[in-house]
């Protein structure tokens, strides 16, 4: 981190020696002309003609929908609206609900959190009671990006004004804190909103009980499901089957089957979605006769096998070798008129393959083709596995075949599968096959580069990874700021944020223009290490130096709960 301490200096009235001597972060991020804020609100009231009306009546937003449709256009009319509506309910006036409401949609859409939770706030102060549905999808659209505490904020301001809150509100906060790891703080959140007098549902117990057994095993999670229920509450089915996977995952099967058996006694039949997790622990151990046991009993109704019933059978088969069965299973899917996909094909085109059996694994592609499944990543993996087995070549030649049956040209089906590859982890079969396709005339660009480059840093293979630049200058392949992003990135998500620093300075002194995706790598980077003063300063510049616009600022601000900047 010393590298980007030191590189930070006063933007005002630099000194000449200070502007010579320059070669760190800051020094190379450009100065920009935006227009302010007053400004903008200034052109609002010019152009928009709206004239102030007495403080009893509803006034109207600018039109922020009409105009030309380009995302900066469409930004910047979002914000003379949002900037129209903080004015008039500052001056006491009442703004028309319906209008208030869609704007908060439409600024939670474009991912400006932070705005749309203000314009909730200016509804909210006005006096005015927003539809629950409107605060449910504001606090839902907070906790899936993370941002629980924001939320936690706007659901108690809402009841400070008197708004209803519901359960719908709580399980939304309920599961952001869950997804991040906060049991305990939802277990808290629980105890409150039920003294509020609110009743859990059968989805506040599900997210509890899955955050249960990630967080604390399998038995921490049944302990709190008796818990749940000497409190009076009533779980379903769907938090039974949350236990049982709890269980499968931990390897402890019989135990698994007991609970499975007792669920009669507990009032439930169990249903498709119970057998098909027993039933796959049974198959992926290779316990064939109770599996057989557990298919013989879904018989009908609410546990006639589904299409996820045959996947699993068929997957644990060709994992086992038992690539026949499988492909007959297949087919008795098939007549039961249920429709194959490609994650039906893939599990026995990987088993094929690591077998070698090239010619089968053909046959098995055009069987799939001539049901009109098509191939996805899963499929171009599975087939992948022929470069771990020494055949790189075979493997090309059925790449090569699927891809005169698409719609898309040669070289961009390269593109794609070398992508798929490595985004699934899988990039030293990756590089086997690209080796392969350059003596069929195919040359890899800036996009096949950085997949290359991302796939080697998930892997953890950071010196590797770097040479690709070095690789891309040596064909004549002048990286651009998208590699360089790429590799930041993937330094930054491996905890390397001093080594991503060292790329950035060299992406500078290479001439090389960094761009508003790089600084919120690096803010980001500096966040993940727990560096929060040293993220928020280093945003604070970067703001100021307008190299990273407000809409960016509001999300890093939000996701990282920082402190001390301007918004």
């Amino acid at each position: 981190m010393a590298i980007l301490v030191n590189a930070m200096s006063p933007i005002t009235s630099p000194s000449p020696e200070s502007a010579r001597k320059g070669c760190g972060f800051f020094s190379q991020v450009p100065n920009r002309h935006t227009l302010s804020l007053n400004k903008g609100f200034s052109r609002v009231l010019a152009s928009t003609q709206i004239t102030i009306s007495p403080k009893d009546s509803v006034f109207l937003l600018p039109n922020w929908r009409s105009g030309k449709n380009d995302p900066r256009t469409r930004d910047l009319r979002l914000n003379d609206a949002f900037l129209y509506l903080e004015y008039m309910i500052g001056k006491g006036h009442k703004p028309d609900v319906g209008q208030a409401t869609q704007l908060m949609y439409e600024l939670c859409k474009s991912n400006k959190m932070r705005k749309s939770t203000k314009v909730m706030e200016l509804m909210i102060s006005s006096g005015i009671t927003p539809d629950p549905a409107s605060c449910t999808f504001l606090v839902n659209n907070l906790c899936k990006r993370g941002n629980v505490g924001y939320a936690m904020q706007l659901v108690e301001k809402m009841e400070e004004y008197g708004c209803p809150t519901n359960t719908v509100n709580y399980n939304s906060l309920v599961r952001g804190l869950c997804m991040h790891g906060n049991l305990s703080q939802s277990l808290q959140l629980l105890d409150k909103f039920m003294k509020k007098g609110l009743v859990p549902n059968v989805f506040t117990y599900s997210f509890l009980l899955e955050a249960a057994y990630k967080e604390r095993g399998a038995d921490e999670a049944i302990r709190l499901l008796d818990e749940i229920v000497a409190k009076g509450g009533k779980p379903n089915l769907v938090s039974y089957n949350v236990l049982l996977t709890g269980l499968c995952k931990e390897g402890r099967t019989e135990e698994a089957i007991r609970f499975f058996r007792d669920l009669p006694s507990k009032g439930f039949s169990p249903n498709v979605v119970s057998y098909n997790i027993l039933l796959r622990s049974l198959c992926y151990e290779g316990q064939w006769e109770k599996a057989k046991e557990l298919l013989a009993e879904m018989d009908g109704g609410d546990r006639s096998p589904s299409i996820v019933t045959f996947n699993i059978l068929i997957g644990s088969l060709a994992l086992h070798g038992h690539t026949d069965q499988a492909l007959q299973v297949l087919n008795d899917m098939v007549r039961a008129r249920f429709r194959a996909t490609a994650a039906s094909y893939n599990p026995i085109i990987a088993r094929l393959c690591k077998e070698g059996k090239v010619d089968l694994v053909v046959k098995c592609l055009d069987q799939m083709m001539l049901r009109r499944c098509n191939p996805n990543e899963g499929t171009y993996n599975a087939i992948a596995v022929l470069c771990e087995e020494g055949k790189a070549q075979e493997a090309l030649s059925i790449i090569q075949s699927l891809g005169n049956k698409q719609n898309s040209s040669t070289l961009d089906f390269y593109k794609v599968v070398i992508t798929s590859l490595c985004r699934k982890g899988n990039t030293y079969p990756a590089f086997q096959l690209l080796y392969e396709m350059t003596k069929y005339g195919f040359v890899p660009d800036s996009y096949t580069y950085s997949s290359l480059i991302r796939g080697l840093c998930s892997e953890g293979m950071l010196d590797e990874a770097m040479e690709i630049l070095s690789i891309m200058e040596e064909n004549d392949c002048r990286p651009d700021v998208d590699n360089f992003n790429a590799l930041i990135l993937g330094l930054c998500k491996c905890q390397k944020t001093d080594l991503s620093l060292m790329v950035f300075e060299m992406m500078v002194e290479k001439g090389y223009m960094p761009n508003e995706t790089t600084y919120t790598i690096i803010v980001e980077g500096i966040a993940h290490q727990e560096e929060m003063e040293l993220a928020a300063a280093v945003l604070r510049e970067l703001y100021l130096r307008q190299v990273v616009g407000r809409s960016t600022l509001e999300r890093l601000v939000m996701q990282y709960d920082l402190e001390g900047l301007p918004i």
